[in-house]
């Protein structure tokens, strides 16, 4: 895909990836680029920026996500990609016991790092099936291929959010869907700097515009998997090859640090 003319929406826009993926989309070309976010404030910042259009929006609710969908194809016409990319991190309540982590906390994960994927394309995907094709790029993390020390609530969304993007690139390939997961590392976001120097830190901290360039060329390709730190694909084979081996690894790596958070 070239985002020349195109209408994209980014959501968790205001700041870190999203902030720069809407910047490059606009560098791009894009005629109409949509900076969602519960912060509005900080999205109405971006949005000013790049003479684009803000809205707010809790990607936790269907109803917002929906809301944001009708709006901006009221204003710009379709929706050409949709951008997954709001997130939440936590790390584990009791590093003792990964399972206590309370059941409002897990929700609140789930809705954001993997219903809200999902609510997007209830919505977008008729549509985009009628008019012959769409793009949804979903902004996961390399915890959701490897696994995160410190924040099982992570680890598990992140999973479960590669496991649906497969699903909707195998599913609706034949409708012209196309979909791609961006999976870093360590990227300069405040919520990396919120969190304790962990294990997603340890192949160098990236900033968003790198990974917003990453972003651009994959598109480009319409490749599935996006990795901004190349050597996630070194450890993901190794974890194919020999996941025993892999788990043991990675039992020495927590073991070797004080603590850890979430990759992306």
């Amino acid at each position: 895909m070239k985002l020349n003319d195109k209408v994209v929406v980014v959501t968790g826009a205001a700041s870190g990836i999203g902030r720069a993926l809407c910047e490059r989309f606009h560098h791009e070309g894009a005629r109409a680029v949509v900076a969602a976010d519960i912060d509005v404030s900080g999205a109405q910042s971006v949005a000013q920026a790049i003479g684009g259009v803000a809205v707010a929006c809790d990607v936790a609710r269907e109803a917002d996500i929906e809301r944001l969908v009708d709006d901006t194809e009221r204003r710009a016409g379709p929706i050409d990609l949709f951008c997954s990319n709001a997130g939440i991190a936590v790390l584990d309540a009791d590093p003792n016991n990964i399972a206590a982590t309370p059941d409002a906390v897990w929700q609140r994960s789930w809705a954001v790092n993997v219903m809200a994927h999902i609510y997007a394309a209830r919505v977008l995907l008729p549509r985009m099936i009628n008019r012959g094709g769409g793009y949804f790029l979903h902004t996961v993390s390399a915890a959701g291929l490897l696994s995160q020390i410190g924040s099982a609530v992570y680890s598990t969304t992140k999973h479960a959010a590669v496991g649906f993007a497969e699903n909707l690139a195998i599913m609706h390939r034949r409708d012209g869907i196309r979909v791609s997961i961006l999976c870093p590392q360590g990227v300069d976001t405040a919520m990396l700097r919120g969190l304790p120097l962990g294990p997603q830190s340890l192949d160098g901290v990236l900033a968003p515009e790198v990974v917003a360039d990453c972003v651009i060329s994959a598109l480009e390709q319409e490749r599935f998997l996006i990795l901004p730190h190349s050597q996630v694909a070194t450890y993901l084979a190794r974890k194919i090859e020999n996941y025993d081996r892999w788990i043991g690894g990675m039992a020495k790596l927590k073991a070797s640090l004080a603590g850890g958070g979430p990759r992306s």
